[in-house]
């Protein structure tokens, strides 16, 4: 199909080794782009890496200064896509303030940095894609997930802020709502709530809950030549439990 290779562009995957992560990259690769894993745990990245032909770097993406140290040692990017986040689930009125400041600093401030940093020369190139990976959470609140809600809503008004200043550079912004979808993240999360999974599973209108595939496709496409005249959008993955 005629626009959807990304041979001869370099891809950098935030939380690339992860379970929506590693989907990502294999897609971005199998559309002919040379992937930067980048992740907290390098071992996993660097096997990831091998695996898709691409490159891996450790980053601590809560630390603004090993920020600055990757961009400066992975160098240009044509395709950025912002797949890490953490998430802490408490209720809010209880919740430590402490892991506030981490879900902002890996889900917001990161993707602040990392862009700011890597934009230009996408629009000093004249192409350029991001794509930030939020949650349907940020957009219909989920309960006990707060701070984590807001900080990855903050990621739709960068987005769309971006979209608008990068377009004229020949750069696209979107963002990309997974709904559940099985994760080592929501793994972890069942595991304390017995029974979770399967509840969720059954408000679904798919009756079942997302895979990292179903993830990976549409962050895939965003970044193709094909969807060159979409940017702005916020666009949910989730087996419609949330339609807007």
């Amino acid at each position: 199909m005629d626009g959807m290779s990304l041979t001869g562009r370099t891809a950098l995957v935030t939380g690339g080794a992860g379970g929506i992560g590693r989907a990502i990259c294999a897609d971005l690769a199998s559309l002919g782009a040379r992937v930067v894993v980048a992740d907290l745990d390098l071992p996993a990245a660097e096997k990831l890496a091998g695996e898709v032909g691409g490159v891996a770097h450790r980053v601590d993406l809560a630390d603004p200064a090993d920020i600055d140290r990757f961009t400066a040692e992975a160098g240009p990017a044509d395709v950025l896509v912002h797949n890490a986040g953490v998430s802490v689930v408490e209720p809010f009125t209880t919740s430590d303030p402490a892991h506030w400041d981490l879900m902002w600093k890996i889900n917001l401030r990161a993707p602040m940095q990392l862009t700011r940093a890597l934009l230009p020369g996408m629009t000093d190139r004249g192409w350029g894609r991001l794509v930030f990976v939020s949650s349907d959470g940020a957009r219909a609140g989920s309960g006990g997930e707060g701070a984590y809600a807001a900080t990855k809503a903050g990621l739709f008004g960068l987005a769309k802020t971006l979209a608008r200043e990068a377009a004229r550079g020949g750069v696209t912004s979107n963002v990309v709502c997974p709904g559940p979808t099985d994760t080592p993240m929501v793994q972890a999360v069942a595991e304390r709530h017995p029974g979770l999974l399967d509840k969720l599973a059954r408000q679904i209108p798919l009756r079942r809950i997302g895979r990292p595939d179903d993830v990976a496709g549409l962050v895939a496409f965003l970044c193709t030549d094909r969807a060159g005249y979409i940017t702005g959008q916020t666009v949910s993955v989730s087996g419609g439990i949330t339609m807007h």
